[in-house]
């Protein structure tokens, strides 16, 4: 979800919804590594039946980590991606199913947003390139070291797209490792793992809620299943809750900001690179032997328990007084309608409504207000009402300009206690320059005040060590420069040839360039003023305007059945870059009908062409690549070498829009017709859509089924008998080349050794099939039962004095531990401590002693 604030905001504001991991570790016992068994009991304390892992969230940190050495090489690739499923697995061992998904071809609307990725991904790294040139060149010039530029081939993310050769090899490696885990592992011995490679079109988190919808809606699902769901995006918490499974957990990396990376010019830690001064590197060891490794500490997982979510909705949502049955499971679907407002992949956020500022609360006060006009609720299984949508957006639109008026005084507020921060900060610095701050800085005889403690010895010390240098090269600089001018040292202060004309910072001035704003929000006038700029016509052309809003409105339904129902057409998409104003939405209920059926995905080199900028055309065929890049092509205006971005009144690049030219389906299809035949079969293979594969063991109760299938030499579609599978349904059919029991494996990644004893078998998985028109309803299913309840009835009433314990992990019973006296003493001691100058060192030291006397 494109909402990077989301998260943040959401654990803020619910934060018992938050559960951290309990993982176990293998051990090693005489050199010999010994893993985890992964069959016993979960020391999370609850059993999960599925697990779903949304690839694309595992591949990306694997290829190009942010906080660690990137592998060497794609076989390193590889290792670390199973190394990471790995972990998740021993985390939440899954009992029934494990379904991994990669995103495959994606729909039109999302395929703008994937298409500005790579090629902001692609700008920002030639200019990158072209900064560490420049700089480097300074640090040369005045004295400085920089270690030799390496030679290396820049892994460029953009190949983690349907149709190159590195997705077609990262699904045979799937393969692989599938087999491998089924044969030697015994945590997997009765799952059912489905994979979804690139060649299924879909995104994975999408195809993983298409499974699940059809599953449900089969007589034979188990209502009470315990689902759980990997990804680190913000939408995942609203698939989450559009399923209205009561189980349901999702399980992502802990978010830790400002986390410490190297220099991408000399490779150390404590600064970034328009501060690099090329010191001497220090020595790492006492022999140089940590030279090549970076301080790393491994990421850790937590689990959002969409249960406890819930409940803390129906405390929010409930209503009293309706004109109408009040059904909770229908607000949660207006509350995660609501939510696109603020942002989606597929939309931009109305101007008025930024989460940071309290965006999502207030939509829920103004729905409850207006829910009483309404008449009932916004939306029912996946199908928007618009005429009571209208309603609450003129509501929204009735504040926009005090919206706008107090953001603007928000901001003045926010620059002035910072520029008022730095100025306390330099008056508390003056002193030499190398000098240090913190709990070894000089303190004046009888202050009171505690000096706040060293976060990091080293990056404290390395601060120190760079100050110091840097007032040995200006003395020296100075010294030089005194010498050449016959002892003159007032040539120095006048400036020297190479700085004249050039523009120096006020000594006092804090202030950093502020990006153009042309459009002024804040000031009347700005709705004329917001169509001139960023549409370029008048706010008087009415046609343009409900042009502008007849597309939200259409995408905002779009959305809302993705999340539902599944793709209502794969070619539809929002063909602006910005959003209309609230007060826009005017007599929007005639302004959406239907979408047009039996749209059809693009092909994977396809997609290829309509999100690839030309920087990436090796990874097309010879042919194809040249459309982006010859002057000749019929849609050379597709890839601009560069483009514009628009910080829309942000402050950083990411932020901002890139205003790239939409692709026309129409333009590309014909273009691309004339260079067809020229796809060798195996390119023709990789363009071509592919099936889901299930893979189970020979303890499975359905490995005979399947075993017979090929024995049989059965090429129809089969269907899997529910009572062998956990209750799973659909259709499975013999694949192309597949794994069968008994006959090896070969390992495509040469570190790791072939599988000769395989018991593993693959066969192709089919959804169960529902006729054209079906809904899937958005309800409980019968038979749920809720989870226990985790909040404290009646914690948000004021008054309230009832004793009460929070719920820690999963177990409602979990035994407390309690403190006597002495144990109460000794947590004092370490409160003690822990204030203290030594802070966290001292701590450590207590418990090292008290435990090991």
């Amino acid at each position: 979800m494109g909402v990077p604030a989301f998260f943040r905001w959401l654990s803020r504001k619910y934060a018992s919804i938050i559960v951290h991991c309990v993982e176990e570790k293998g051990k090693e016992c005489n050199g010999v590594r010994i893993p985890v068994d992964t069959t016993k009991p979960n020391p999370n304390e609850v059993e999960f039946d599925n697990l779903y892992l949304d690839m694309n969230g595992i591949i990306h940190p694997c290829t190009h980590p942010e906080d660690k050495p990137a592998p060497k090489n794609e076989d390193e690739m590889m290792v670390a991606i199973f190394e990471y499923i790995d972990r998740l697995f021993n985390i939440v061992r899954p009992r029934r199913v494990l379904y991994m998904a990669i995103d495959g071809v994606a729909p039109r609307a999302k395929m703008n947003q994937q298409r500005s990725r790579r090629f902001r991904a692609s700008k920002e790294g030639v200019e990158l390139t072209e900064e560490k040139a420049r700089i480097r060149e300074e640090v040369i010039q005045r004295g400085g070291y920089l270690p030799p530029e390496e030679i290396k081939e820049r892994f460029d993310s953009n190949c983690i797209t349907p149709g190159t050769e590195f997705m077609d090899n990262l699904a045979q490696c799937l393969r692989y490792y599938v087999a491998d885990r089924l044969s030697n592992d015994p945590g997997w011995k009765n799952v059912t793992v489905l994979l979804s490679d690139a060649s299924v079109p879909g995104e994975g988190e999408h195809k993983i809620m298409d499974y699940i919808r059809r599953q449900r809606a089969q007589p034979n699902h188990d209502p009470n299943t315990h689902h759980c769901l990997c990804g680190a995006d913000a939408d995942l918490i609203m698939l989450g809750l559009a399923t209205h499974e009561p189980n349901f957990t999702i399980i992502r990396e802990e978010f830790k900001p400002n986390k410490p990376r190297p220099c991408a010019l000399c490779g150390q830690m404590g600064h970034e690179i328009k501060d690099c001064q090329g010191a001497a590197r220090e020595k790492q060891g006492e022999h140089d032997e940590f030279a090549d490794t970076m301080p790393v500490s491994e990421q850790e997982f937590i689990f959002i328990r969409l249960c406890v979510l819930r409940e803390y909705l129906a405390r929010e949502l409930t209503m009293a007084s309706l004109p109408f049955p009040f059904d909770f499971e229908r607000s949660v679907d207006d509350w995660v309608f609501m939510c696109f407002f603020v942002g989606n992949d597929f939309l931009p956020h109305l101007p008025s409504l930024e989460i940071r500022e309290g965006a999502i609360d207030r939509l829920v006060n103004i729905y409850k207000d207006v829910v009483h006009k309404t008449g009932g609720y916004l939306t029912e299984n996946g199908y928007v009402n618009l005429e009571r949508v209208e309603l609450i957006m003129q509501a929204v639109g009735v504040a926009e300009d005090n919206i706008f008026k107090k953001r603007k005084e928000d901001d003045e507020g926010f620059k002035r206690r910072m520029k008022e921060k730095r100025k306390r900060m330099k008056a508390e610095q003056r002193g030499p320059a190398y000098m240090t701050t913190g709990q070894f800085a000089p303190q004046a005889l009888g202050r009171r005040d505690r000096p706040e403690a060293v976060q990091n010895a080293r990056h404290q010390a390395y601060d120190m060590r760079m100050q110091h240098n840097k007032v040995r090269q200006d003395a020296a600089q100075f010294l030089k420069a005194t010498m050449k001018n016959g002892g003159n040292s007032s040539a120095e202060a006048s400036g020297s040839a190479d700085n004249r004309g050039m523009k120096r910072k006020a000594e006092d001035s804090d202030s950093e360039p502020e990006p153009e704003d042309n459009v002024r929000l804040w000031e009347d006038g700005w709705k004329q003023r917001y169509y001139k700029t960023k549409f370029d016509v008048d706010v008087e052309d009415e046609d343009f305007r409900k042009k502008v809003v007849k597309s939200y409105v259409e995408g905002l339904c779009w959305v809302l059945r993705y999340y539902y129902q599944g793709c209502a057409s794969w070619k539809w998409y929002f063909p602006f870059h910005y959003a209309p104003f609230a007060s826009d939405f005017k007599d929007i209920k005639g302004m959406f009908t239907d979408f047009e059926k039996d749209t059809k995905p693009f092909k994977p080199l396809e997609q290829l062409m309509g999100v690839f900028p030309a920087a990436s055309g090796n990874f097309l065929p010879p042919t194809w690549r040249s459309l982006m890049s010859s002057p000749d092509s019929p849609i050379i205006d597709f890839y601009p070498d560069d483009f514009a971005i628009d910080l829309n009144g942000k402050k950083y690049a990411w932020q901002g829009v890139a205003l790239l030219p939409f692709v026309d389906e129409r333009r590309l299809r014909a273009a691309l017709a004339d260079v067809y035949s020229d796809l060798t079969p195996e390119e023709v293979r990789r363009n071509s859509l592919g099936s889901d594969v299930m893979f189970l063991g020979k303890s499975h109760p359905l490995f005979d089924f399947i075993h017979e299938l090929y024995r049989t030499e059965s090429h129809e579609d089969t269907e899997i008998p529910a009572e062998l599978c956990h209750g799973i349904l659909g259709t499975l059919n013999l694949d192309d080349n597949p794994i069968l029991p008994d006959k090896p494996v070969t390992s495509p990644i040469p570190m790791l050794r072939d599988i000769s004893q395989n018991i593993a078998i693959g066969v192709k998985f089919k959804d169960p099939h529902f006729a054209d028109g079906f809904v899937f309803k958005a309800v409980l299913l019968s038979g749920a039962k809720m989870p226990n309840k985790v909040l404290k009835p009646g914690d948000w009433e004021k008054g309230n004095r009832e004793p009460w314990r929070p719920q820690l992990g999963f177990n409602q019973h979990r035994q407390q531990a309690h403190l006597d006296q002495s144990g109460f003493r000794e947590m004092r001691i370490i409160e003690h401590l822990a204030r203290s100058d030594c802070g966290k060192q001292n701590v450590f030291l207590f418990f090292f002693f008290f435990f090991f006397p």
